[in-house]
C-alpha cells in the first residue's frame, strides 16, 4: 500500500472520528513541567492530568497526531531509522471504553484501512508478575478477532508494561504490542526476528508510586502508533528517510552538494542528520512557545541540535544556508497543513536559524583550528614517545584543561568536543574538564573578593550574572545615548542591579526600550566573555574602557564580550552571555546632578 504522509495523517484521524473521537490537535513540544521532562516524548504526555481523572473539555474519546522530541539517542541519528523529532498517532479513552473495543478497533484499522494480512499479524501481551496478573483477557479478545493463537505471545514487564521512566504519580499498566513481518511476502516469518513493531495499546489500570503501583480510580486506554514508522512500513521501505516527508529535502541537499544520497557512507549520514536536525529546529523555533537557542535548559538542547546540523553541512560540502533551504521545504510543503503556525512564523524561524548559523560558523572556524592543534600536539607526543620507547601505549584522551579552553575561549560545548574527538578515535577527560571549570570559578571568586567588588553585595551566582550585565548595559548606553556615557557607580545583590551613569536628561521610553533590546540581543547571541591580562598601555591601545582609572596598576585584568564590550575589570563574570537570561529595566531616574540611575532585573 503506497501512501503519503498527508494521507496517512488523515486516515488515522478519520477512522477514530468515525468511532466517536474528537481530534484535539497537537500541543506544544515543550514540556510544561508537570511530568519532569523537558520535551514531550510521548503522545499521551500532555494528557497526563486527564488520564489521572480530570475531565477533558473535549470529552472521553480523543485522538490526534502529536509531535515529540527525544534526544537521548541523538548520536544514533544518521542511520536509517532514528529521529530527534517524530510524531505519534494516538487515541484515548478517558474512563470510557476499554480492552474489548480497543482490540477490535486496532485490528480493524490495521486490516481493513491499512490492508495488512490478519494471518501475519503478531501481538504480545503482559506475562504477569508480583505487581499485576497475566493479561489473559486481552489475549482471548485478540484470538476472538481472528489472530492465530500461536501469534499471541506472553512477554515480561520489560517488554509489555508501559510507564514513563523517572516519574511518579503517572498512569501506567500492561500493554498490547502489534507486530508485522518486515517482508510481508516471506512464506513463514519467524517471530521476532522477521517482525517489526507497528504500534502499541496501553491499558492504564494503575498509577505509579515511588515504591510500587496502585489501581487507578478509572481505567484508560492509550494508543500510540509511530507516524514515521508506519509511513515507512506501509510504503514497503527499509529507510525512513525515503518517505515523502524527506524526499524533497534530500533532493535539495543533492542539488546543493552535487552528491547523491544513494552513495551511502558519510554522504548519506550527513544528509540524514541535516534533514532530521533541521526538521527538529523548525518545529522547536516554530512551536507556540517559540523556543530559541541558548545556553540553558531546552534552549541548550536546541542549540546543540542546530550546531550539529551546521557541522554536518560543512562535512557535506555545503554552507549553513542549506538549513534555510531545507527549513523552507518543511514549512511550505511537508507540514503546511498539519502545522499552519510554522507558515505564519516562517520569517521568524528562518531569521533565528540564520543568526545562530552565522554565529556558530564564525566560532567554528577559529575553534576547529584550536581543536586540530590540540589533536596534532597529542599525535606528535605519541610519535615521539613511541620512537624512544617501543612499548609506549599512545594516549587517546584529550585533557580536561584543553577541553575547557575550547569551551571557555571558543564556545565549544563539551558534547561537541566529545563528538569531534570520537571522529578521531579519541575521548575527552570529562572529570578534568569539570575540575578546570571549578578552578576557573574559584579564580573568579578570588579576584572578586580581593580586587574588584564592582558594587556587589555578595558573590553568589546571581550577583555574578548581574555584574556581567553591567558591562552589557554600559556598552548599550554608549551605543544608544552617547559614546561619552560612562559608569559612575553600581550596586548589585541577588535580586537586582542598580547602575549610575553620566547623562544630562531623562531617557525617553524609546531609548529605554532600545537599551533593553540591545542588551537582550547580546544575551541571545551567547557571546563568550573572554578574560586577559595585559599592560595598562596595551589595554588603552585596544580601547578597553577603564571606568575608574586610578585603581588600575601597570598590569590590568580585562574582559571583552565579543566586539560589543571591552572593559578593564577584576570580575567576577559568567563565561557566556547566554547564561544571563532576560534583561529588564524596571526604572530610570535621576541620581544626582548630571547622573542618571537605572534599576534592572534578570529573569
Amino acid at each position: 500500500m503506497k501512501i503519503t504522509g498527508k494521507e496517512l495523517r488523515q486516515k488515522w484521524l478519520d477512522f477514530y472520528k468515525s468511532k466517536g473521537h474528537v481530534d484535539i490537535g497537537a500541543v506544544s513540544l515543550i514540556g510544561d513541567g508537570t511530568t519532569g521532562v523537558m520535551f514531550n516524548v510521548a503522545g499521551m504526555q500532555p494528557l497526563m492530568p486527564y488520564l489521572l481523572g480530570k475531565a477533558h473539555p473535549a470529552g472521553k474519546r480523543l485522538c490526534n497526531v502529536q509531535g515529540c522530541v527525544r534526544t537521548v539517542d541523538i548520536d544514533s541519528v544518521g542511520d536509517a531509522s532514528h529521529f530527534t523529532f517524530f510524531e505519534m498517532m494516538g487515541n484515548w479513552s478517558l474512563g470510557d471504553y476499554f480492552k474489548k473495543e480497543k482490540t477490535a478497533w486496532t485490528f480493524e484499522i490495521l486490516t481493513d484501512v491499512f490492508g495488512l494480512d490478519r494471518d501475519k499479524l503478531c501481538t504480545t501481551v503482559f506475562a504477569g508478575n508480583e505487581s499485576a496478573p497475566r493479561d489473559d483477557e486481552t489475549a482471548a479478545l485478540l484470538i476472538g478477532l481472528g489472530i492465530k493463537p500461536e501469534h499471541v505471545y506472553y512477554l515480561p514487564k520489560e517488554d509489555n508494561w508501559w510507564e514513563l521512566e523517572g516519574t511518579v504519580g503517572t498512569p501506567c499498566g500492561p500493554d498490547n504490542e502489534w507486530f508485522y513481518p518486515i517482508d510481508a511476502e516471506k512464506a513463514d516469518p519467524v517471530f521476532p526476528d522477521d517482525y517489526v513493531e507497528i504500534g502499541n495499546d496501553v491499558y492504564m489500570q494503575y498509577k505509579k508510586l515511588a515504591d510500587g503501583y496502585t489501581p487507578l480510580d478509572h481505567k484508560n486506554v492509550d494508543t500510540g502508533f509511530g507516524f514515521d514508522r508506519m509511513l515507512l512500513f506501509l510504503n514497503g521501505l527499509n529507510d525512513a528517510y525515503l518517505t515523502d516527508l524527506f524526499t524533497a529535502v534530500l533532493a535539495k541537499l543533492e542539488e546543493l552538494s552535487g552528491k547523491k544520497y544513494a552513495e551511502g557512507g558519510e554522504t548519506q549520514r550527513a544528509m540524514r542528520i541535516i534533514a532530521d536536525h533541521t526538521r527538529t529546529t523548525v518545529m522547536l523555533i516554530g512551536d507556540r512557545q517559540s523556543l530559541t537557542p541558548s545556553n540553558v535548559g531546552a534552549g541548550y538542547i536546541l542549540r546543540r541540535i542546530m550546531r550539529r546540523a551546521i557541522r554536518w553541512c560543512r562535512k557535506l560540502g555545503v554552507s549553513s544556508d542549506a538549513m534555510l533551504d531545507v527549513a523552507k521545504i518543511y514549512i511550505e510543503e511537508v507540514y503546511n497543513e498539519a502545522y499552519p503556525l510554522l507558515f505564519e512564523r516562517e520569517a521568524y524561524i528562518l531569521d533565528e536559524i540564520k543568526k545562530e548559523a552565522d554565529k556558530f560558523d564564525t566560532m567554528l572556524v577559529t575553534g576547529m583550528k584550536e581543536f586540530d592543534k590540540t589533536v596534532t600536539g597529542l599525535e606528535r607526543k605519541n610519535e615521539f614517545m613511541k620512537k624512544s620507547d617501543p612499548a609506549y601505549v599512545p594516549e587517546t584522551v584529550i585533557g580536561g584543561k584543553a577541553a575547557f579552553r575550547l569551551y571557555d575561549t571558543y564556545g565549544f560545548p563539551l558534547e561537541l568536543t566529545e563528538e569531534l574527538a570520537a571522529e578521531r578515535g579519541l575521548t575527552v577527560d570529562k572529570d578534568g574538564f569539570e575540575a578546570a571549570f571549578k578552578e576557573h570559578q574559584e579564580k573568579s571568586r578570588v579576584i572578586a573578593k580581593g580586587e574588584a567588588k564592582g558594587g556587589l553585595e555578595s558573590h553568589s551566582e546571581m550577583a555574578v550574572k548581574y555584574h556581567t550585565a553591567t558591562h552589557l548595559l554600559n556598552a548599550a548606553l554608549k551605543h544608544v545615548l552617547s559614546p561619552d556615557c560612562n559608569q559612575k557607580g553600581s550596586n548589585i545583590n541577588d535580586e537586582r542591579m542598580r547602575f549610575d551613569f553620566n547623562f544630562d536628561r531623562a531617557m525617553t521610553e524609546e531609548e529605554v526600550k532600545a537599551v533593553e533590546d540591545l542588551v537582550n540581543a547580546k544575551i541571545r547571541e551567547d557571546l563568550p566573555v573572554v578574560y586577559r591580562e595585559m599592560s595598562l598601555d596595551e589595554a588603552r591601545r585596544e580601547n578597553f574602557v577603564g571606568v575608574f582609572d586610578s585603581k588600575y596598576g601597570e598590569v590590568v585584568k580585562t574582559y571583552s564580550i565579543g566586539d560589543f564590550s571591552k572593559e578593564m575589570c577584576g570580575g567576577p563574570h559568567v563565561t557566556h552571555t547566554g547564561e544571563l537570561g532576560h534583561f529588564h529595566i524596571i526604572k530610570e531616574q535621576s541620581s544626582s546632578a548630571g547622573v542618571r540611575r537605572i534599576k534592572a532585573i534578570l529573569k
